[in-house]
C-alpha cells in the first residue's frame, strides 16, 4: 500500500472517501478493489459482509518542493534500472521507448509520490 492512509470505522465513513487498499470479506475475498470510491449504497451494504472498520486513503496536499524532490526521486530510480543499458543505442530502441515512456509516466503523474 502506497501513501498516507487510516483506518476508520464504519459509522465516521463518509461517501465520496477513497479506499486506500483492497476490502475483504471475511473469508478472504476481495469487496472493493483499491482506489473504490465508495458511495452510500457501498456504505449501506458493508454491515452485512462483518466490515466494521475501513482503509481509507488520507487527501494530502504536497508542496512544490516536495513534488520537485519526488520526481527528481523517481528520475534517479529509472536512471538506476535502465544503468546497463545503452540508451543511444539504435540496434536497442525497445529499451529506449520504454525507458521515455517510463519516465513520462512517473514524472508526470498527478499524484506523488
Amino acid at each position: 500500500m502506497t501513501g498516507l492512509h487510516q483506518y476508520m470505522e464504519l459509522a465516521q465513513v463518509r461517501a465520496g472517501m477513497v479506499l486506500s487498499d483492497e476490502l475483504l470479506d471475511l473469508q478472504g475475498k476481495v469487496l472493493l478493489p483499491r482506489g473504490t470510491v465508495l458511495n452510500p449504497a457501498m456504505l449501506a451494504l458493508l454491515p452485512h459482509h462483518g466490515i466494521e472498520t475501513l482503509p481509507i486513503m488520507l487527501q494530502t496536499t504536497l508542496s512544490d518542493q516536495e513534488v520537485a524532490c519526488a520526481r527528481q526521486q523517481h528520475g534517479k530510480r529509472i536512471a538506476y534500472l535502465f544503468r546497463k543499458n545503452d540508451l543511444a543505442d539504435d540496434a536497442d530502441r525497445a529499451t529506449s521507448a520504454l525507458h521515455r515512456l517510463m519516465l513520462e509516466f512517473r514524472l508526470n503523474q498527478e499524484t506523488l509520490p
